[in-house]
Order: structure tokens, then sequence, then C-alpha cells
């Protein structure tokens, strides 16, 4: 996902493993913003990274079968996996990571070998979200032995609508932040919106349908992008957690528009895990959403917009 037609001020920069995209209505506070920024990005980093050993995950990973308090940044994290995980009744589950590493994801994607004849292990699904106990108020988590947590589903659009919203109330003026096609926008769009392109890669500069965001969040996921392959089967990041494998191909990237980031992000993943069930989940929620199959035919549901530019709200 990428946005076309800047305004005021913008920047780019690698970040999460992806690339990360500021925009601010007023070049004036673009400094601000990106400092803002830069710090949600560091603390999202050393909370819920699964790539490196020092991280507050990882220490919480080493210790599954035993109580921990966790801190206050990272309290917000598990709230948020395990409400996706509510909403999609286990479509998004944040106890999917031994399935995760099992078929090979165990680095950044940039090191992940793209081609591994290595054997699969034997698929197990996911241990369960109603197996973890967490109390909020008091911070204390304790996963189930042998689970290991992984935030990716929600923690980058978790970083997302924090660096938006709170660059927002800093500077006073519009702000989007797009991590990868997490995107989020927080205070006064621009005159007319903020035109966002939609396509399978969010580094894309192609053509693609443009849609206008004023006020909320995108985001897509897809299984086009960060794919490998490995005992000679083609893989992808985003596994099921009901057989601990890749979700099968049916749609290639979704779409989907919601207040936060957050949502937009729990709903997309979802999507692409539910497969054919996906449209009539979708349907329920009633979140704009744009599904693309594999074959390349899309789906529109909600208010989506049918022309090439559109609005959201």
């Amino acid at each position: 996902m990428m946005n076309h037609d800047s305004p005021a001020a913008a920047l780019s920069f690698p970040a999460l493993g992806t690339t990360a995209t500021l925009l601010t209505t007023e070049h004036r506070a673009l400094a601000d913003a990106e400092t803002i920024l830069l710090h949600e990005l560091a603390a999202i980093d050393d909370a819920c990274s699964r790539f490196r050993p020092d991280s507050e995950l990882s220490r919480i990973n080493a210790r599954a079968g035993t109580p921990v308090t966790v801190s206050t940044m990272f309290a917000q994290a598990p709230t948020v996996a395990l409400r996706a995980a509510e909403l999609t009744d286990g479509a998004v589950d944040p106890t999917v990571g031994r399935a995760v590493l099992a078929i090979g994801y165990d680095r950044t994607f940039a090191a992940v070998r793209p081609e591994d004849a290595t054997p699969l292990p034997v698929a197990r699904p996911a241990t369960g979200w109603h197996e973890v106990a967490w109390d909020p108020q008091a911070r204390r988590l304790l996963l189930p032995r042998g689970t290991t947590l992984d935030l990716g589903a929600t923690a980058k659009a978790l970083a997302a609508d924090r660096a938006a919203e709170r660059a927002a109330r800093a500077t006073g003026r519009g702000v989007l932040v797009n991590l990868g096609g997490d995107l989020a926008t927080a205070g006064p769009a621009p005159n007319g919106g903020w035109p966002v392109g939609v396509c399978d890669d969010h580094s894309s500069t192609g053509p693609g349908p443009v849609v206008t965001v004023t006020s909320g969040a995108l985001a897509t996921s897809g299984t086009g992008v960060r794919t490998w392959r490995r005992a000679g089967r083609t893989l992808h990041h985003i596994v099921d957690p009901a057989t601990g494998r890749s979700t099968a191909p049916h749609w290639r990237t979704v779409t989907v528009a919601a207040a936060s980031c957050v949502d937009a992000n729990t709903a997309s993943t979802a999507a692409i895990v539910l497969g054919p069930a996906a449209t009539k989940w979708l349907a329920g929620t009633g979140l704009p959403a744009r599904l693309v199959h594999v074959d390349g035919t899309v789906t529109r549901l909600g208010d989506w917009p049918h022309t090439p530019t559109g609005g959201h709200r």
C-alpha cells in the first residue's frame, strides 16, 4: 500500500523488517512527528520482536509455564492480541508462534532461506488463545508450557495506531503512518483526504486502485510477498492456527478499512486464514473490504468503492 500525490511533508525509511512512511499535513510538523514515530518503533521492537533474544517477548516465551509480570509498554500487546483472537474466533491467534518457527520463519524475513530442502516437521495446531492467562490490571501473564507467543498479527498495527495518535496530538496536525501496509491516520486530514494506493506489495509503485482516507485506518494482508520454499513446498508467513501450516492459497491480498489499524489488520489477517469463508465473515463485520483472489478477481464488501477513487471515513 503506497500513498500517492503526497501532501505537505513525507519521509520513508526501513523499520521492523519493512518500510515506514510518515506523512503530515504541514511540513513544520514532520520533525516532531518523526521523533515520536521513531520512539514508538523502538519501543515496540524492544517489547514485541520475536527475532531479538533480548526483547521482552523473547524473555516471556523463554519462561512459558511460569507467571511473569510484564512492563507497562508490553501490557497493551497481549490485550490487543487476545482481543483479536476473540473477535476472529481464533483465526488470528497469538499462540501460533511454534508453528511459525517450525515452517522456517524463525529469523527476520531477509534472512530466511528462499529455498530449503530441510523436511518440514509434523504440523501441530496452535496451543489456543483460551489457554493464555492474562490479568491486565496486575500485568500478569502466564503462557502454557511449550507455548510461543507471536504478536506479528497485531504489534505492528498497534505501533502505527500509537504513533499516529501521539504525533497528531503533539503537533496538532494531520498525520498518516504506514508500516508496511498497516496504515493509521490521526488528526485533521488534508483537503480531499489522504489518497492511498492499494496494491499487493506495499513497496510497489505500479498502477492500482486509489482510495481516499479521511480518518481511521487501512490494513492489507497478503500471501504473495513474504514467501519461501521448503521441502519443495511454497510457504508464506500467515499460518492457520488450526493446522499449524501456511494458510491454503485462496486470497492473494485482503485490504480492510476500520476505525483503528489493529482492527483493520485483525480483519484482513483473519480473512486470509478463513479463505472462502472470509466473505461471509467480513460481511458480518460491516467493514469495507477489498479481496483479491489468487486468480486476480476482486471482491468488494461493505462500502468499498467500485471506482478507481473513492472515500472512507
